[in-house]
């Protein structure tokens, strides 16, 4: 039965310092699980409301993170604070036309949906506002409206790499090439079910006050087994929206605990490749589509370098039916900063060594002409042209890469000089985790590998990669607390010469 918009007493914010940091601390750990979050802001919001708790439970079915604000002035400063996640906005009554002057043209805010109990009061103003998708009554159409967009947002998030022709090696951009080098080693890696069961508790700890995915966490423990990861991967449930952000933010402490399924994942793929694709028949070149959201900035990126090379940082999902991916971008509403593109993508598979397959009939939803490329996957940028001279929805025309493309093959040769190819499997993630900055991740694998070693040479490697990473904190003036994460471009130069002038440590 629908639950109409809750009302109560105004909720008491809470005053300890104490409070509030675990608040703070909550709030960014449930930002690294889901592109999108949700700010609900209402005047009344009374949690030992039962309507409101009701309304709290089906929201967070639908969304992980939901921030609840009373108070307009916070919760603008909020908005405003977030940089790594798009905003779906469900404002109550009133509030909407109070609020959305000062906040629709942000980049963050993605969706704003009005909650009232009179839907005629508002839908007039409404229609001024792009990005409010629509004006409700029960909670269960705002669940509805809700899981659309955040559909639509995971859709739009993957990020992508571009690298341009003459672009000399040494000035690749580091995310590129540590996202692929991170897939080679991670797929690498002997995974037992220890790693499984230490994802599981983490997940328990992550979602702990949030009962519908502690739920989908006893499922994935209890039944993992018994399903394909392409099943998983495309379960609608955290398992996805974790994944995809992580990539997306090249958060290597997620990616890294992930590590046992994107290689679960890949081999999964790769099965069904070579039994797809095992013919003179089934080799023929095709063509799949997919539509998403574009930075204006990545487009001109990419038409000024036509004739170079774009991976997407994740699994790529993609049409085989144009009408689709084309309808979707259609429907979609663009920020000011960004444009709609429809990538049409040719393949050969005779000529390709990239997984990829058809997932139409083992897929969760069994969406019919989907195909999935493994991730990392890396095309040749060629014509690009805006369909029917509009200026925000344009057609990029990709092509597969093949075995024998030489760019690629100078490239590949390159980063894996660069990434200690003299070590491999978690002895070579730790360098690699080192070198990106991320070092107490690194300490966290060295201290594992220290209790697996029983050799005394062995162990002796292992307290030199210690101390050298003691070093590092020292040489950068950095806090070796657990606290501490530091961003990529914050200490690439200075660790790139911390590096060169220290190889011994490494």
């Amino acid at each position: 039965m629908a639950t109409s918009k809750p009302s109560g007493t105004k909720r008491k914010e809470p005053a300890t310092d104490f409070s509030t940091n675990t608040t703070a601390k909550r709030r960014m750990n449930m930002q690294r699980m889901q592109n999108m979050i949700l700010v609900w802001l209402d005047n009344d919001i009374n949690e030992n409301n039962a309507d409101c708790s009701n309304t709290i439970n089906q929201l967070e079915g639908v969304v992980n993170n939901i921030n609840r604000f009373t108070n307009s002035q916070e919760c603008v400063k909020f908005i405003q604070t977030n940089n790594n996640n798009k905003i779906c906005m469900v404002i109550s009554d009133s509030l909407g036309q109070q609020i959305v002057p000062h906040i629709h043209n942000m980049s963050q805010v993605d969706t704003i949906l009005i909650f009232c109990n009179n839907q005629e009061c508002h839908k007039q103003w409404a229609k001024e506002w792009s990005k409010i998708k629509g004006v409700f009554t029960d909670i269960t159409s705002i669940c509805q409206a809700l899981k659309q967009a955040a559909h639509e947002c995971e859709q739009n998030a993957i990020s992508i790499n571009i690298v341009a022709q003459n672009n000399k090696l040494d000035q690749l951009d580091p995310s590129f090439m540590y996202t692929q080098i991170l897939k080679e080693i991670l797929l690498g890696i002997n995974f037992e079910d220890k790693h499984f069961q230490e994802f599981i508790t983490y997940c328990r700890e992550v979602y702990n006050d949030n009962e519908h995915e502690l739920e989908n966490v006893n499922q994935l423990q209890a039944t993992y087994k018994n399903n394909i990861p392409i099943w998983w991967y495309t379960w609608d449930a955290f398992l996805y929206r974790m994944f995809n952000q992580a990539l997306r933010t090249m958060d290597v402490d997620i990616i890294v605990r992930m590590g046992f399924f994107i290689k679960d994942l890949h081999q999964d793929i790769q099965r069904l490749h070579s039994e797809q694709f095992n013919d003179d028949q089934s080799s023929k070149a095709f063509t799949v589509y997919r539509g998403q959201d574009l930075s204006k900035e990545d487009l001109t990126k990419m038409t000024n370098n036509k004739g170079g090379l774009v991976s997407f940082n994740n699994f790529l999902s993609t049409s085989e039916n144009r009408d689709v991916s084309f309808n979707f971008i259609q429907q979609t509403a663009t920020n000011a900063d960004h444009v709609r593109i429809l990538f049409v993508i040719s393949i050969n598979p005779s000529s390709s060594t990239t997984p990829f397959a058809s997932i139409t009939d083992i897929s969760y939803f069994h969406t019919k002409d989907e195909v999935l490329f493994s991730m990392h996957t890396i095309f040749r940028i060629g014509d690009i042209k805006s369909i029917n001279g509009n200026n925000d929805l344009y057609e990029v025309n990709l092509t597969l890469t093949n075995e024998n493309d030489q760019d690629l093959l100078t490239l590949t040769d390159y980063i894996r000089q660069e990434t200690f190819p003299d070590k491999e499997g978690w002895f070579r993630l730790g360098s690699l985790l080192i070198k990106m900055g991320q070092f107490n991740k690194a300490q966290e694998v060295y201290e594992v590998l220290l209790h697996q070693t029983t050799d005394e040479s062995g162990k002796a490697s292992i307290y030199h990669q210690l101390g050298g990473q003691k070093q590092i904190y020292i040489s950068l003036n950095l806090p070796n607390d657990s606290d501490n994460e530091m961003l990529l471009g914050e200490v690439e130069q200075a660790l790139f010469e911390h590096v060169r002038q220290n190889q011994q440590v490494y």
